[in-house]
């Protein structure tokens, strides 16, 4: 059950810690550093993949949750481009879109969702 709630929260730790290092970069005057600027990129460059292969996108979001070392990504994508699809087509566009992204990784974390498929619920 302690393993669940670790995993649950795992990407709220993740995010507070990336704020406090970009926060303590900012307070000392510094731009935050290669390290950050690098880990920013690379999910802002995911994100822009996927924004050019999958133009119906409503929401995407990427974020390390390695612990800061580039090596997985937890990838969230709503598409309209999804409509009909079985889950396992969405998570194949999601991962030929990455292709070569992926190859350099040690794993990834794929949500795809249809957008107002939560409305329906």
């Amino acid at each position: 059950m302690f393993r669940n709630l670790v995993k649950i929260l795992e990407p709220i730790r993740n995010q507070l810690l990336r704020q406090a290092r970009v926060g303590s970069a900012a307070a000392g005057g510094g731009d935050g550093g290669p390290y950050e600027r690098n880990l920013a990129s690379k999910e802002q460059q995911l994100s822009e993949a996927l924004k050019r292969a999958l133009p119906g996108i409503t929401y995407v979001s990427v974020e390390d949750i390695s612990g800061g070392c580039g090596a997985m990504y937890e990838v969230n994508v709503e598409a309209k481009e999804f409509i009909g699809l079985s889950r396992v087509k969405q998570h194949r566009l999601v991962t030929e879109t990455l292709k070569s992204d992926i190859a350099g990784m040690h794993g990834i974390r794929i949500h795809t969702t249809v957008p107002g498929a939560a409305d329906k619920k």
